[in-house]
């Protein structure tokens, strides 16, 4: 979709000088058959008309500049947003890294102490991740009835009842709980 959109945006990029200069060609033509009916002492409301459309044709002429102009100010300025979020995704990728690393051994080490086999194991992360039954089958190649007895298996050795009680075992200590949390714009502990 997004190519797509990007194609439609090189289309249009492309399209609207070829535009502007078929009006200002569409103008001069007319500029220049007006210079020659007046030469030739043409009827005045010819003239008139023929000026109004070369003005029309200039003005539509400058009305796709314009869009132009403000069309690749408006990409400039995404380009640079876009960098920056890529710069502040990158930023956070590198500073969460070493954490996830850390969570996802801590969620390992814990499903070896609930003794799951590693087929368990794998069903329990992608669990984890939030996929459903049905889309963890897929990935195992496994039917989705095998899916809901791995999970089922998982949960009766970590002693919890469903799905969200295995994502709560692991969330509720990386949550702050509700009284730690501040209000929308007070700035955090030590900041003024």
């Amino acid at each position: 979709m997004l190519i797509a959109g990007r194609d439609a945006t090189d289309v249009r990029s492309r399209a609207t000088p070829v535009a502007a200069a078929i009006f200002v060609l569409i103008a001069a033509l007319i500029g220049i058959d007006v210079a020659g009916d007046a030469a030739a002492g043409g009827d005045r409301g010819h003239l008139l008309t023929e000026g109004a459309v070369m003005i029309l044709a200039l003005g539509g002429a400058a009305m796709l500049w314009r869009q132009l102009a403000r069309a690749r100010s408006e990409a400039r300025l995404l380009s640079v947003d876009l960098e920056a979020a890529r710069r502040e995704a990158d930023r956070y990728r590198t500073e969460a890294g070493e954490a996830l690393r850390g969570l996802g051994e801590a969620i390992d080490a814990q499903f070896v102490r609930w003794h799951l086999s590693p087929a368990e194991r794998e069903v329990g992360l992608l669990l984890l991740k939030g996929l459903s039954h049905k889309e963890v089958a897929a990935i195992r190649a496994t039917g989705e009835t095998t899916i809901r007895q791995q999970a089922l298996a998982i949960y009766r050795k970590a002693g919890l009842r469903n799905r969200a009680e295995l994502s709560a075992f692991f969330l509720e200590d990386l949550l702050l709980p509700a009284a730690d949390v501040a209000p929308r714009g007070t700035p955090p502990p030590g900041h003024a």
